[in-house]
């Protein structure tokens, strides 16, 4: 950890604010992995996909991770963290009041609610909102879940909004800011300017001053506070890396131009870096796809973002099954390849819907005797292969096609993932940390210990 010939290498931690659990790495400065811990994320559910978390559940458990990581990083080594970078989810956040307290529980972004206050937006914001945004109007978006707030009382006048990574950062002692990558999945952001859509604030009525100042990623926001971090991370520096999926894109350097990066986790979304903005019209046609266009982690860029549920449906499959390990995803991943990629019934077998971005609902038809957990498995990676080679021929039409792509995430440890996503992804190779996100962000906390270069994407 140590350079012989200089002062000894700091330590920085990374931490992924995940759809099922929340991780946290560190390193010393050049990437050299010191400790790691994870908890389940807090989520309360109730009937018919309603996915949400207090703010209280959310803080006690990033207590929990920090104080993990700092027993695994003590086996370790004496020294401290200098400093805290934060990714994670998008569209779920925490409406604040003056004082920075949570007035309302943060919705996951795959929780139903929204999709009627959505549907009954003006035309006007319907017609535009895509080629505005860069998003498609549905639940997902932040927008939605704001106006179901408000419909239920919730007083969004007088208030502020922050993206779950950045309320984690201001609780922990840092300054109230929003980042941009995350801020620009809000759907309150016109994606040609950067700044607040004005038509949409007056929609949900609100004005500018519900959106804290913009910042790009990696940007310093202060110091973790004693006695609300752990005594080897007090004084901190605190940064907010940005989205978890272009956090890890990031990990290792900065993506070329004609590349997927892919992660899976939850979600699973295939990213491609654009240089600026493709346009409305290009934004529009891309949303009837459910493909986003938004701003990048590295300042001056955009991605385009696909994204199709294939996590979650993996999960209910293994959930059905009655596995909740490794050591049972593993005896299943074996089953899994001991079958050719098509499986062994009829080719009508078996029937799967639910991986689309807008839908998440695992279904299955199942026509004959003979499905095995393997079976079905196999089944849903077929499905969401399908689903995936749709979102890279609409990529197509406005881009050149890509000519490789790298797969990272947690299912990617799965050879049975692999085999599937080599049949439709261009010259995929796989990466083999587990923890891709959090990694990234170390990536970014390093930089923020510098005074040149400050940000990510580029050159250390």
């Amino acid at each position: 950890m140590a350079d012989p010939a200089g002062p000894p290498s700091r330590l920085v931690a990374g931490i992924d604010l995940g759809s099922t659990s929340m991780k946290m790495l560190v390193t010393d400065e050049a990437g050299a992995e010191i400790g790691a811990a994870q908890v389940p994320t807090p989520w309360s559910s109730g009937p018919g996909g309603i996915t949400e978390m207090t703010a209280d559940a959310l803080l006690g458990a990033v207590r929990s991770l920090l104080d993990a990581g700092a027993r695994a990083v003590a086996a370790a080594t004496a020294a401290p963290i200098d400093a805290i970078a934060i990714a994670g989810m998008a569209e779920t956040g925490m409406i604040i009041d003056r004082y920075g307290a949570a007035i309302a529980p943060g919705m996951a972004w795959f929780d139903p609610r929204g999709g009627d206050q959505a549907a009954a937006f003006p035309a006007e914001i319907h017609a535009e909102f895509a080629g505005r945004t860069g998003l498609p109007l549905g639940a997902q978006v932040s927008v939605a879940k704001l106006a179901w707030l408000r419909d239920q009382g919730v007083p969004l006048p007088g208030s502020r909004w922050l993206n779950l990574p950045e309320f984690v950062a201001a609780t922990l002692g840092g300054s109230t800011a929003l980042e941009q990558s995350l801020t620009s999945r809000t759907g309150l952001l016109d994606q040609d300017t950067g700044r607040p859509w004005p038509r949409m604030l007056d929609v949900l009525g609100i004005d500018e001053t519900f959106l804290p100042a913009l910042v790009e990623a990696g940007t310093p926001l202060g110091e973790a506070s004693i006695g609300v971090v752990p005594d080897s991370m007090a004084g901190a520096l605190l940064t907010v890396a940005g989205h978890d999926h272009l956090v890890a894109a990031e990990a290792t350097g900065r993506l070329p131009a004609d590349h997927y990066h892919v992660s899976m986790g939850t979600a699973e979304v295939l990213l491609r870096v654009i240089d600026g903005p493709l346009g409305f019209d290009a934004r529009r046609r891309l949303a009837d796809h459910l493909i986003n266009e938004v701003r990048h982690v590295v300042p001056g860029k955009h991605v385009l973002v696909a994204g199709v549920k294939t996590g979650l449906l993996l999960r209910r499959i293994l959930q059905t099954a009655g596995i909740h390990d490794r050591p049972g995803r593993d005896h299943l991943d074996s089953a899994v390849m001991a079958l050719p990629y098509e499986g062994r019934l009829p080719a009508d077998a078996i029937d799967v819907s639910g991986a689309r971005n807008d839908d998440g609902v695992l279904k299955l038809t199942v026509r004959t005797d003979g499905i095995s957990p393997a079976e079905a498995f196999g089944a849903v990676l077929r499905h969401s292969n399908d689903e995936i080679a749709l979102l890279i021929e609409a990529m197509d039409r406005e881009l050149p096609p890509a000519a490789t792509a790298t797969l990272t995430g947690g299912w990617a440890s799965m050879a049975a993932v692999r085999r599937a996503r080599a049949r439709v992804l261009p010259s995929m190779t796989a990466s083999a940390r587990d923890q891709e996100t959090a990694y990234g962000a170390t990536r970014v906390a390093a930089r923020v210990l510098n005074t040149t270069p400050p940000k990510i994407g580029t050159a250390s």
